[in-house]
């Protein structure tokens, strides 16, 4: 599938699968957002990332403060997806293969959906989805970065 420029030159679609799934990471990023915006217009607390800023409550794990709960949601997840898409297509523009990508990217959108619903937002914000949430995005950045480097390795001179 092509699509043409200037003078009817076809130009083929260069990057599928990051386009692709820019669509569920996309929905979910605004579902985070919206969270953040329930929080702040139920609590009526239009500007800081606590609710009482008194009472430390951020710290507690059995009673996290809701607006800072759903802030660190959504700002763990503009930590990591940013990176992790630009990764991406960077290995997709070096010729990675596109069933790797798409299987590392659904396990990614995995990884950071458990991260949130079944670990920050889990039984006492430390639920098991958290520790693999974090450490499966950490090993996606490290293993993207790497393949990569394997891609583009002749022009290091291997």
């Amino acid at each position: 599938m092509s699509s043409t420029i200037g003078l009817g030159l076809p130009v083929p679609k260069m990057l599928p699968v990051t386009g692709a799934w820019t669509l569920p990471f996309t929905a979910y990023l605004l579902l985070l957002s919206n969270r953040v915006v329930y929080q702040r217009i139920k609590h009526k607390q239009w500007i800081g990332d606590k609710l009482n800023s008194e009472k430390d409550s951020t710290g507690n794990p059995e009673n996290p403060d809701p607006l800072f709960l759903e802030g660190r949601c959504h700002l763990n997840f503009l930590e990591n997806v940013p990176l992790a898409f630009i990764l991406t297509a960077i290995a997709e523009l070096n010729g990675a293969n596109r069933s790797v990508l798409n299987y590392a990217m659904a396990a990614l959108f995995a990884m950071r959906v458990g991260h949130v619903e079944v670990g920050l937002r889990g039984n006492g914000t430390m639920a098991t989805g958290r520790p693999i949430g974090l450490f499966g995005t950490q090993g996606f950045l490290a293993g993207m970065a790497v393949y990569t480097a394997y891609l583009v390795k002749g022009y290091w001179g291997y």
